[in-house]
Formats: structure tokens, sequence, C-alpha cells
């Protein structure tokens, strides 16, 4: 299911004389001094909103304010022009305080073009008018309002069967004010921004599908379609090919249900092999999961129809991988299963053979992520990576430590810092986290090679757990960054900024980025 998509453009017309529906500026909040006289907190317009206030006679800021304007981030108040400017509605948008520099960061444009466009719902053109810098970070300042544009648009089709009265169509047509529309770069930015927030839109779709729709099986073959239409190369692996292969983990979690397992294996192959450095992304793709004989509570099961999301964000991010071409090999690897209870399930005391040949005694199967990753990344150090991202919505556990924005990262110390500047890069933040040995002695298995969970600590650092577990998987040879998606995969709170209900398409973003980093820098 495909959500409706909009179309970006530049333009260098004066933005008081375009011809759209609405027109977006930008407005600082301001502090006064005590004593001064004028308020205690005062609207500043932003660049670029030059014509638009004179065309109100220098009184378009009182009028904000009289609206209930403060300029606080993300902040959306619409006026009517009444013929002062050509577009009918200025839509004020929040930037916060006024920035030391000449111009709000990357996070802040990303995010006042998202609530902007998301609230002007039913306008079909919308023109921004926001800062934008005229020196060395003007690219990424213009990047960062294209993808915020182009992701605040975005609304899952759904399933309703009834026209709804009250719903707006989203903005289809949104044109981005900038001096000079015809510039090389500018172009490319927005070109490469139109690639990025389409594969983050065809990640939330992923993770927005209803599971009974998605389950392994029709995953794979969504999946393995759009990637040959985007001219990767694709092999899929089904349930006899993963019992051929000795891919033990993969078929432990989904022998539980009818719908077998899979994994799909992408890969882009630059002309001539570009830098000759090899980058693996592998996802974790659980399209629902039930925590299988060791059963979750009900409440907000209905949610792990995302646990698929670090697979839907890998498969995504090699769409766009194709559409921009990196001068770097990728391969995207996207083990799916279903953990379903069942008399075939999997259980709590197996012992499983995986695809490196190691014995895991299983003691949750509700911890079945690392399971299915570890057949996966195995997979992709045998096939040789100079670096492995994987991503996965792992452990309850990186929420409580980070929370519902901030991802945990953990692997080798290089490779995690480059994940954490990438994720400052594109506002999807990281952390970096240890992984101690005390976490790996307390896995010490009586019977096995390693235990899938740290039965002494229980759930105390969980998070970690899973890094030390899938550690045990990657050769020494391969440098390599697990980033837990737990809470930002998935949002289930109202829209803020560029992100809507559901799923969010992080770390789309941020591996390719990253694979851009790798392509330039090694």
């Amino acid at each position: 299911m495909t959500s409706p998509r909009t179309t970006l453009s530049l333009v260098d017309t004066d933005p008081a004389e375009l011809a759209v529906d609405a027109i977006v500026i930008g407005v600082h909040s301001q502090t006064t001094e005590p004593g001064s006289g004028a308020p205690a907190h005062a609207l500043l317009l932003a660049s670029g909103a030059e014509s638009i206030a004179a065309a109100f006679d220098g009184k378009l800021t009182e009028t904000l304010a009289l609206l209930g304007a403060t300029g606080g981030p993300g902040e959306v108040i619409k006026l009517a022009t009444l013929g002062t400017v050509t577009a009918p509605v200025v839509a004020a948008v929040g930037l916060g305080p006024e920035p030391s520099g000449a111009a709000p960061g990357p996070e802040s444009l990303r995010r006042a073009a998202g609530a902007a466009v998301r609230a002007l719902a039913g306008a079909p053109r919308v023109a921004l008018a926001l800062p934008l810098p005229d020196d060395a970070d003007a690219p990424a300042a213009l990047r960062a309002v294209a993808e915020g544009a182009l992701l605040g648009g975005y609304r899952f089709a759904g399933y309703k069967t009834k026209p709804q009265p009250t719903r707006r169509e989203p903005v289809a047509e949104v044109l981005v004010a900038v001096p000079d529309a015809a510039d090389g770069t500018a172009q490319a930015e927005v070109t490469r921004a139109q690639a990025v927030a389409g594969a983050v839109r065809t990640s939330r779709d992923w993770v927005n599908t209803a599971p009974n729709e998605l389950r392994p099986p029709a995953f794979a073959d969504v999946v393995s379609a759009a990637a040959r239409e985007a001219g990767l190369e694709v092999e899929v692996l089904d349930e006899a090919a993963l019992a051929a292969g000795g891919y033990g983990g993969i078929l432990a979690v989904g022998q539980g249900s009818e719908a077998p397992p899979r994994l799909v294996k992408l890969t882009w192959t630059p002309a001539g092999g570009g830098n000759g450095k090899r980058v693996a992304l592998v996802g974790k793709g659980i399209t629902f999961d039930t925590g299988g004989i060791s059963i979750k509570p009900a409440q907000g099961m209905w949610e792990m129809k995302s646990d698929m999301a670090g697979a839907a964000a890998v498969g995504a991010a090699m769409l766009a991988v194709a559409a921009l071409k990196p001068s770097v090999t990728v391969t995207g690897y996207l083990p799916m299963a279903e953990n379903m209870p069942s008399g075939t399930s999997y259980r709590p005391g197996d012992v499983i053979s995986m695809y490196n040949g190691k014995k895991v005694e299983v003691l949750n199967t509700d911890a079945e992520g690392r399971m299915v990753l570890a057949d996966a990344i195995a997979r992709a150090c045998e096939d040789g990576a100079d670096y492995l991202f994987e991503t996965s919505t792992l452990t309850g556990g990186q929420v409580i430590a980070l929370g519902k924005r901030i991802a945990g990262v953990m692997g080798t110390p290089e490779l995690c810092e480059r994940v954490r500047v990438a994720g400052d890069a594109t506002g999807e933040p990281a952390w970096p986290m240890p992984l101690p040995d005390d976490v790996r002695k307390g896995m010490e298995s009586d019977v096995a090679d390693i235990s899938q969970v740290n039965a002494g600590m229980d759930r105390a650092g969980h998070m970690l757990q899973g890094g030390v577990f899938l550690r045990e998987f990657v050769t020494d040879d391969v440098a390599w960054a697990h980033i837990d998606i737990a809470g930002p995969g998935y949002h289930s709170g109202e829209a803020t900024g560029y992100w809507t209900k559901g799923g969010t398409g992080v770390p789309v973003r941020t591996l390719l980025h990253l694979v851009d980093d790798v392509a330039a820098n090694g």
C-alpha cells in the first residue's frame, strides 16, 4: 500500500508574488529585557520573509502575536492575507529562539518544514520561504527543508472504506524559495532529498501495513519486486533454502508460524567496483512479534507490527542507494520471520545451531530478534564486508535507557562514533553504549556456546545483552555497529515535526549518510 506522494521543486520568484495556496515563513521567539517597555515575549521574523513583511506594512508580527503566535518550535499560525500578497494564506512556523548564527540549524528547519506542510493539508500548492544561509551551510539547510517538507506531508493510505469529510488531503506540491533556483548544487540537494524522503516514506508504508497483509513471504515479495524495479540484484531464500543453508536462528523463530520465514539479500554494485569498500546493512524483519511461547502482555501488542522496522529501513535504504548510485558496494540483508506461539514454536531450553556453527541455548523466545539477526550477520561477514551496520527494534531496554527519540549504538568504537555523527547530521540521534565483559560472562551456558540472554541480570542492561550477543556473530576483520531503534522506529504519539503517527523511517537517513561517508572517505 503506497501513500500519496508530495512533489518538490525550487523557485527564485519573490515569495510575495508566488501563485500558491499558502506561503510559509519562519518566526523566532524573542525575550525582551525587563523595563524596556516591550512585551515580555515578542516575535522576530526569520530571514526569507522580508517581502511578506513589507506587504503587511510592518504589522505582520504584531498581527501574528494577536493570533497567539509565540515562535515556539513547530507552532504553526495561519493568517488570511486579504490580498496583501498573492497567496491567500500566510502560515508562520515557529523556529524557537533566534540562533547565534545566521540561520537555524538543519534539524530545526527540517522539523519546521514538516510541521508547516502537515498543518497545511488541504492546500494543494504550498511555498516555503524559510531562512536559508548563503554560505557553506546552505546545502545542508536546503536538504533539511526539502526532507522535512516531503516527510511532513506523509500520510499512510490506510484501510478506511468510507470517505472522511474532515480528513484533508496532504499537500500535493511544495515550492521552496531560494535565491538561485537553477544552481546545480541546490538542484542536486533536491534530487537527493527526493530519493531519501521517498525511501523513508516507503519504509513507513511497510511498517504501517497491517501485519496480516505483510507476513514474511508477502514482505519478501514486496521488497524483492521494488528492488528489482530499482535495478538491484536480488536473492531470496525460502524455508527450504534456509534449512539447506543451516540458518538455524531464522528457522527457529519462524517455525511457530504457518507463514514461513525468508532471508532477502539485495546488492548494489557500482560501475568498476567503486572505491573497493563493501558495506553490509542488516535489518530485523519480525513481521509480528507475539513473544512466542514467552508471550507478551496483550496491552500494546498491536504495535508489534513494527518489529520489522529495521528490515523496512534497510530495504528502503537500498532503494535509495540504487537511485543515488554511491561509489561503494552495498548489500542489504533482511531476515524475516513471524514469532508466533503454536505446537511447532521453538521453546525455552532449545539449543539452536546457528549459521556460523555456534550453538545457542534459548532462554526466552521473546528475544527472537537477535536470533534472526545473528544468522544474517554471519552470512554478511561470510560474503565479505568492510563495514557492517545492523539496525533493529531489538530491546525495550533501549527505550528505558535513552527514550523514544535516541537510538542506542554498540559495536566497534570508531564505527559507533561515525553512526553518532551521522545521526546528528540527519536528525536521527544515536548514543554509543558499552558492551561490558560482565554481561557476556553471565551469558555462559552449561550446555551450549552461549545463552541467548543473561538470566542472572534478567531485564537489567537488556539493551547491552542484545549487543553482546550479536557481537558473537561478527568476524574479527569486520567493523560493525548495532543500532537499536526500539523507541525511534515507531511513533505512537501525536504528529510532531516531520514525524507522523506510526512508522518513522528511522534510521534510513542515517544509513544513507553512512554509505555516503564510506564512499567519500573509506
